[in-house]
């Protein structure tokens, strides 16, 4: 099996290229420092490519070493022929390889082992080969009664003759490869009412589909409504079908024994072959809706995350609660926070006045110009109440509903208590949701990526997979925007390439103890930060202010002499990028050539783009250059929605089959897939992202049930 081929061939990636990433990988650099700082190595493959490529990688590697394994166990059995080694080095799959090591596999005692142990061996094999045109079985199993053995009767030796047949059968990959294609082709799953009730699985007690086309979701939600109790599950295939399948490998017509052999393949398929591929098939489908499930957190993740911030603006942020009261707090255009209160706008007190005066008061004291509200228990009471309270203010105030998932994870959390050691629990949750809108990066990678609470069925997902896809995610994130190394948190510079927590924490101890970085070169007086992860997070931490303007870009170290030479070709010195003295500088670059100036430079073409983006915008944010989050002053109540009626919403959840959108009315509307666009799409994610900005229509409205649909479509 020849990696590199496959790879190329998959990923569509010049062999050279794939070869330095595999390359690049395998010598400890990270995906993000690969992406941004290698792109002439990689022929420039982003981030995500670049982490599929690392993950098939591994999964081929795995295969290979797998392959090698099994092939050295059948030859030490003195069993390995041409033929079960071409099968082994054609497999494409972990599945493959195992279904062709099954028979040389070391087995617990089953009914066909206990037969050969009564030296019914050789009664299967030649009641298998059907080639005995006449005779009695009944007469050749009497040949094999032997009561010391425990073959008391022909009966008993047929018997166990049949049990090795059936064992035979089982174990061979041609027979599994093919009633695996049969299942694609024709099977269908189906689930059932499994005890009395109504249940959110109500829609699924008398359900089928075909397994070729069931949707991912379909697949997770009935696996939860089994694993709840409320269903039982199956996969359905036509047993006549099945056994023509194996009967064409196995059956072979006039003989004595044509009739025993075919008992024989039924029992198999019953007793061992189709319960043992239903459940490689349930396996399957459960393998595959989960990298469906964690791909789709992925997506939604990463726009939550790269939510343009706030800046420049104070926060007041309430976390709305019932009976213990709305927990406020003022905070900063830096994050600081500034006071902490609770309010009582909401039932049983409903001290609304008494909250309102307390409202203004601190809108006034603090200048105020944006309130963030949690989502959750209580948070529509809290809408309202904020949207009466700021709407006759002579100051012109905003405010935004935020997510608040894990808010709760995170102000229970060690790092929470290391923050604010002062605060009750619920406060933390304050300042959690109130940060989160200033700048949604830098808190929410705080808080566990699966707790943030975008996607579905997270907790039904194999943990391990989901928290490196995640985290991936975050790495990404994090990295593209680049990191202000004397404000960032601990949990923010563990996610730049090169640093885990151990060095994070270093940096954030040596920052408390000489004061701010002034220079890159300074990082490697960090305990632990040696010259490797040097080279992997330098080019991702930036130095506002300092004496090096380059250390506030994403030019790497290592290009500082390039993108001097390519300043020096116009007449420019790295005082210019402060001073915002290259206007011309793309002018007389176009004129002189940029490949022209690559070459002097001796760079390549990408990486002189990226100094040059980086040189005429220092300190930029990526994140600005998207729309802004929508803000809000007024509410409307899901009573007031007539269909017809057209809103401006903000995407919060893109899932397989739709899109939920938040219009202000507290209870999101949901977008089926069939009314996301006017051009047709096979997932909503290729028309909008979390975070979006989007016009919707009501089509429908359930008071009742609290279920608002939506559309996007213009026609």
């Amino acid at each position: 099996m020849n990696i590199n081929e496959i790879l190329c061939s998959e990923f569509k990636v010049k062999k050279e290229h794939l070869e330095n990433i595999i390359n690049l990988i395998d010598d400890g650099n990270t995906i993000p420092f690969i992406a941004r700082y290698r792109k002439e190595m990689t022929g420039s493959c982003d981030d995500q490519v670049l982490r599929e490529i690392a993950d098939r990688l591994e999964y081929l590697r795995n295969l290979e070493k797998r392959k090698e394994e099994v092939f050295e166990s059948i030859s030490s059995q003195d069993k390995m022929t041409d033929e079960i080694a071409a099968a082994l080095a054609a497999a494409e799959t972990l599945s493959a390889v195992e279904d062709i090591y099954r028979p040389f596999k070391q087995k617990r005692r089953t009914k066909a082992s206990i037969a050969k142990e009564k030296g019914l061996e050789p009664l299967a094999t030649m009641l298998l080969a059907q080639d005995m045109a006449s005779g009695d079985l009944t007469a050749l199993a009497s040949e094999y009664i032997d009561e010391e053995k425990g073959v008391a009767t022909a009966e008993e030796a047929l018997e166990g003759a049949s049990d090795i047949i059936a064992e035979i059968v089982s174990d061979d990959p041609e027979v599994r490869k093919q009633l695996k294609e049969l299942i694609q082709k024709e099977a269908v799953i189906a689930s059932k009412q499994a005890k009395e009730g109504d249940s959110v699985y109500t829609m699924y007690y008398e359900y089928s589909e075909p397994v070729r086309s069931v949707p991912s979701h379909r697949i997770l939600a009935i696996n939860r409504g089994e694993n709840e109790e409320w269903l039982s599950v199956s996969i359905g295939l036509s047993e006549e079908r099945a056994l023509k399948t194996i009967n064409d490998l196995y059956v072979k017509q006039g003989s004595i024994s044509t009739e025993f052999v075919e008992n024989a393949v039924k029992d198999s398929y019953s007793r061992l072959i189709f319960p043992s591929v239903e459940r490689e098939t349930r396996s399957g489908l459960t393998e595959k809706a989960d990298e469906q499930a964690i791909k789709m957190f992925g997506l939604n993740l990463k726009p939550l995350l790269m939510q343009p911030p706030i800046k420049g603006k104070t926060v007041l942020a309430v976390d709305p609660a019932y009976r213990t009261g709305c927990k406020i707090c003022a905070i900063d255009e830096n994050g600081k926070v500034l006071m902490t209160d609770v309010i009582y706008p909401t039932p049983p007190q409903n001290k609304t006045a008494e909250a309102a005066e307390k409202i203004k008061k601190y809108i006034a004291k603090f200048n105020v110009d944006c309130i963030s509200i949690g989502n959750g228990t209580a948070s529509k009471e809290t809408e309202i109440f904020i949207a009466d309270t700021i709407r006759d203010l002579d100051k012109k105030v905003t405010y935004m509903v935020v997510n608040e998932a894990g808010a709760s994870v995170y102000s229970a959390s060690k790092l929470g208590a290391e923050e604010f050691p002062d605060f009750d629990v619920s406060l933390r949750s304050a300042v959690s949701i109130g940060r989160r809108l200033q700048d949604p990066l830098a808190e929410l990678v705080k808080i566990d990526p699966k707790s943030i609470g975008v996607g579905q069925y997270q907790h039904d997902m194999p943990q391990a997979r989901l928290d490196a896809a995640l985290s991936g995610v975050v790495e990404g994130c994090v990295n593209s925007v680049g990191v202000d190394i004397n404000t960032a948190s601990p949990s923010l510079l563990s996610y730049v390439a090169g640093i885990n927590s151990a060095i994070a924490k270093n940096i954030v101890a040596y920052r408390d103890e000489n004061g701010a970085f002034r220079s890159r070169k300074e990082f490697l007086k960090v305990k632990k930060l040696g010259p490797k992860a040097f080279e992997q997070c330098a080019g991702f931490l930036r130095i506002p202010g300092a004496d090096n303007p380059l250390d506030n870009t994403a030019v790497h170290p290592e290009s500082y002499a390039a993108a001097e030479k390519l300043l020096g070709l116009f007449g420019y010195t790295p005082k210019d990028v402060t001073d915002g003295g290259l206007s011309m500088l793309t002018v007389k670059l176009d004129k002189y050539g940029k490949q022209k100036a690559a070459d002097d430079c001796g760079i390549g073409l990408p990486t002189l783009n990226d100094i040059l983006t980086e040189i005429l915008k220092p300190g930029r944010d990526i994140r600005d250059e998207l729309p802004p989050p929508l803000l809000r002053s007024d509410v409307m109540d899901i009573k007031d929605l007539k269909e017809g009626m057209e809103f401006t919403g903000t995407v919060r959840n893109v899932i397989d089959f739709g899109v939920f959108v938040d219009i202000g009315v507290h209870q999101d509307g949901l977008v089926h897939i069939s009314q996301v666009s006017d051009r047709y799409i096979k997932h909503p994610s290729e028309a909008v992202k979390v975070g979006d900005i989007v016009k919707v229509r009501i089509i429908g409205v359930d008071v009742a049930k609290k279920r608002i649909s939506l559309t996007m479509k213009t026609k």
